[in-house]
């Protein structure tokens, strides 16, 4: 099989395009009228960070520059083709969950936790199965990514990109609460789940 056939290189290439489409979408993003000022350096962005630095880098650099052995990025197993490549198609569905959110959030959304002009709270499309389809979407996909790699390392890395981003989704809700009301968002929080379909719903007042 070709390598760039392998389903461990492309989904890596996957990462790089979703990730530099996603930024280059910022330009269709709609004017910022109040932005959270310590969200930048929130313990939640440093597990995020460290998580895919951990999902990412190459082992023989770690040992190399960081002086941590290469067997923490080695694979615990090797996943069989076809269970590599259901978990890479696991991953691009992630992405897609992801981009179909952020198409149907429009130009309300932001890489920051932000207010932007005209914002409501959004409860249709993937919004009405999940209040953060965009972290859901990234998180699948890295988890997916961690069992392609199978390492230590990988499966660390997506368990902290998994706490910052739902330390990310609670910081969030308080800035939109406070933002929107939280009679309205309240109500939405008991309807839909936090990041998993049904689950994270906010208790009756």
């Amino acid at each position: 099989m070709a390598v760039w056939l392998d389903p461990n290189t492309l989904v890596i290439v996957a990462w790089v395009v979703w990730y530099v489409t996603w930024m280059a979408a910022v330009v269709f993003s709609g004017r910022t009228k109040v932005q959270m000022k310590t969200d930048m350096l929130g313990m939640h962005r440093i597990f995020a960070s460290l998580g895919f630095y951990l999902l990412f880098i190459p082992g023989k650099y770690a040992e190399r520059f960081l002086g941590v052995g290469a067997g923490l990025f080695r694979g615990l197993v090797t996943p069989s083709t076809w269970i590599a490549w259901g978990l890479f198609g696991a991953t691009i569905g992630g992405f897609g969950f992801c981009w179909w959110a952020r198409l149907h959030l429009g130009r309300l959304w932001s890489g920051l936790v932000t207010l932007k002009d005209g914002h409501h709270i959004v409860d249709t499309g993937p919004y009405g199965l999940v209040r953060h389809p965009i972290y859901s979407g990234v998180m699948v996909s890295a988890v997916m990514t961690a069992l392609m790699k199978s390492s230590p390392a990988a499966l660390i890395g997506a368990a902290m990109i998994i706490v910052g981003f739902a330390l990310t989704a609670r910081i969030e809700e308080r800035f939109l609460r406070a933002q929107l009301g939280a009679g309205a968002y309240d109500d939405y929080s008991r309807r839909v789940g936090m990041l998993v379909p049904g689950l994270g719903k906010a208790k009756p007042s």
